[in-house]
């Protein structure tokens, strides 16, 4: 009965349809019945003469022509649905994508919202030397919020903690990132969380589209790794593009030293997502102000800072020489390589560097020297804080490369 009973309700509806076109057959002449579409078109073929040229006209449509081009290749089109994809994580600022987000998992990994310039972003911020603000960090877990005690792992840039688990579920930290994590969370060295690693979260939408555009003219390919040529290469064009005038042979030779600092396992290539924070880090040493660089630093980072430039103040006047504040930057605010990390030294690490350290070589001695030696100016808290903001934000990301180096 319930067979049958559709099968009548059917030719209800097509009968209903039929008187539908006719009275208003001059309007929907062109236009195959919503209803007929629905039901089966084998059902009213009678009722409907149009509907099959349309669909014919559709398949003409979809023929190429003697002038069209050649139809594109299926590897042709999975490649350019991937650099899609890829171009869409970028503008997100997702960064690289995990191969474990390719799987199903309980958790949703978090939304970015890229952050937008205030009024006052230029304006100076006064910072106490001498009031450490201490930042507590928070109870509960940032994924699951549930509070664990010792299970919880902190970000050492901000207050955010994580289950190991939590952060394995969401699928932005792989298995070798995940042991990293345990290691050094709670150590001198720290670690930064998801948040605070991808320093091109800082950019604003504006930033990141210019940036963007910038990569696609010089056909930059997401999420590949880039030789020294390539990096050179893509210098000249930005060079071009900003300043109307070629790279000089000085500035050749800092961007492959650059190069190297990007490179610190000697693989002859540098990774993805150590180009994109260096240029994102680029795009804020260019564009931004001092000032508002130094409203992007955590209390964490803030407490760091006061940490280094007290050490160096030996006479406790509130006064360090340039070169000193340059040696700062190039021994706190600069990354290490994993051969070193046993000698928890980084930027958490309070006190300069020991000339037996692995991570001192004689080069940085002798720069060093050269430094204090012929920079004798005499620096503030708020100078030093203001001209080391760039360096303290470098130092987030957890990759071992130095994502922004002192120039040559």
């Amino acid at each position: 009965m319930g067979v049958l009973m559709s099968k009548k309700q059917q030719v209800e509806k097509v009968q209903k349809c039929s008187v539908v076109v006719s009275a208003f057959r001059e309007g929907l002449k062109n236009q195959p019945s919503s209803v007929q579409a629905h039901n089966g078109a084998e059902n009213v073929g009678d009722d409907a003469p149009e509907q099959p040229e349309a669909e014919d006209h559709k398949e003409e449509e979809g023929k190429p022509g003697p002038s069209s081009a050649q139809p594109v290749s299926a590897p042709s089109r999975e490649e350019n649905k991937a650099n899609q994809e890829a171009w869409g994580r970028l503008r997100d600022g997702k960064g690289v994508e995990p191969e474990d987000l390719k799987k199903a998992h309980q958790l949703t990994p978090p939304a970015f919202v890229r952050p937008k310039r205030q009024p006052n972003d230029d304006q100076p911020v006064q910072i106490e030397l001498d009031q450490r603000e201490q930042p507590v960090n928070d109870e509960m877990c940032e994924v699951c919020e549930v509070w664990t005690a010792d299970d919880l792992f902190p970000c050492r840039t901000c207050t955010r903690v994580f289950h190991d688990g939590c952060l394995r579920e969401i699928g932005y930290l792989r298995a070798d990132a995940l042991q990293e994590m345990r290691e050094t969370a709670h150590t001198t060295t720290g670690w930064s969380c998801y948040y605070c690693d991808n320093v091109n979260l800082l950019l604003t939408e504006e930033e990141m589209y210019s940036l963007m555009e910038t990569f696609k003219q010089c056909k930059i390919i997401p999420e590949s790794c880039l030789v020294s040529d390539e990096l050179l290469q893509y210098r000249h064009f930005v060079s071009k593009q900003l300043f109307e005038k070629d790279l000089t042979d000085e500035q050749e030779e800092e961007i492959l030293a650059q190069f190297a600092a990007l490179d610190p396992e000697k693989k002859g290539q540098i990774e993805w997502s150590d180009f994109l924070y260096h240029e994102s880090l680029s795009v804020l040493q260019k564009f931004r102000t001092e000032n508002s660089l130094v409203r992007l630093l955590t209390a964490k980072e803030r407490d760091r800072a006061r940490a280094v430039f007290q050490s160096m103040d030996q006479d406790k006047d509130g006064i360090i020489t340039g070169g000193e504040s340059r040696r700062a930057q190039s021994s706190w605010f600069h990354k290490i390589s994993k051969e070193s990390q046993s000698c928890n030294v980084s930027i958490s690490h309070v006190g300069p560097i020991s000339e037996s350290s692995p991570a001192s070589s004689s080069s940085d001695k002798s720069r060093d020297k050269a430094m204090e030696k012929y920079d004798s100016r005499p620096v503030t808290w708020d100078t030093f804080l203001r001209e080391s903001a760039i360096y303290i934000l470098a130092a987030r990301p957890n990759s071992a490369a130095m994502h922004i180096r002192l120039p040559l």
